[in-house]
């Protein structure tokens, strides 16, 4: 359960004690799993929308935030696909990996695509290389999604047997972030931006959430800051790098200038207290008096 804080920054109550356990060389950290989350856009009269869920105050991580469908890679995320847009080498150097690993840069746009579809019911792909399916509802839609939830069925299988192509030329790589290594569950998350296909629509097709909303960035940030929405940092740090853009169009476009350097949070030591920083996010900055949390 998390801690309320001014604003509306997730908190663990528990982080205290495992900042200094592994200060201390008590707490081995657990190697993180490979995620993808979208930022799915549509226009709206004031700009641009973002889809958030919120997460079930059930869930052991981050229950009750606002988050973006997303979730971890699936090993056969890297079974060879059809493929459209950016090469895989051209996505594995923007994503950060060694020119031999395609088939892990595949992995990561694949579990955005597939996250997306499973957790929205929005699918970023179609027949051809510059097509995009138009309705994703009905009853044989519905019994492939819950395979691929079920991880009964791998995305490859499930584009094969549709005849459909992945269309990563409708994604744009945003940010990267890495759970804290004092973190129970850890994950180096690939954050994307992706604008609602015409036809689509989004659902609530995830067991994880509550509820979801089409919110305006600059308005989720405002109910962040008013402490009403809580949320972990990487979500209102890519909400707040959002509000520049007109369109969800010149937001997808701006998505290659976007800085990709994993952010990792640290702890130090400095006297009688614990400082938490992400560096180049001072605003997420805490500081815990050894005896307790501030």
């Amino acid at each position: 359960m998390s801690n309320a804080q001014p604003n509306g920054q997730w908190y663990p109550p528990e982080w205290p004690d495992r900042i200094r356990a592994l200060a201390a060389g008590e707490l081995t950290p657990v190697s993180p799993r490979r995620a993808a989350t979208v930022l799915l856009l549509r226009d709206g009269a004031a700009g641009p929308d973002v889809h958030m869920l919120r997460r079930r105050a059930s869930m052991a991580f981050a229950g009750g935030a606002y988050a973006y469908p997303g979730g971890g890679v699936d090993p056969r995320d890297e079974q060879p696909v059809r493929w459209a847009g950016p090469s895989l080498a051209v996505w594995a150097a923007r994503l950060g990996f060694d020119e031999g690993d395609a088939a892990q840069a595949q992995a990561v746009v694949c579990a955005a695509v597939r996250e997306t579809y499973e957790e929205a019911g929005v699918l970023l792909a179609g027949e051809t290389a510059d097509t995009v399916v138009g309705d994703t509802t009905g009853e044989d839609w519905e019994r492939d999604r819950e395979a691929l939830v079920a991880r009964e069925l791998s995305f490859a299988d499930f584009l094969d047997r549709r005849g459909l192509v992945l269309r990563s030329d409708l994604l744009g790589a945003w940010a990267r972030w890495i759970t804290p290594e004092f973190e129970q569950r850890r994950y180096d998350t690939w954050f994307f931006v992706a604008a609602l296909p015409a036809g689509q629509r989004t659902r609530n097709a995830s067991t994880e959430a509550d509820r979801t909303v089409w919110i305006r960035p600059a308005e989720a940030a405002a109910g962040y800051d008013r402490g009403e929405l809580t949320m972990m940092p990487p979500t209102i740090s890519t909400l707040r790098t959002l509000e520049p853009y007109g369109t969800a169009a010149e937001a997808l476009e701006a998505a290659g200038g976007q800085d990709l350097t994993p952010v990792l949070a640290q702890a130090r030591l400095e006297g009688d207290e614990l400082v938490l920083s992400w560096p180049g996010h001072e605003e997420f900055t805490k500081i815990i008096p050894v005896g307790g949390e501030g």
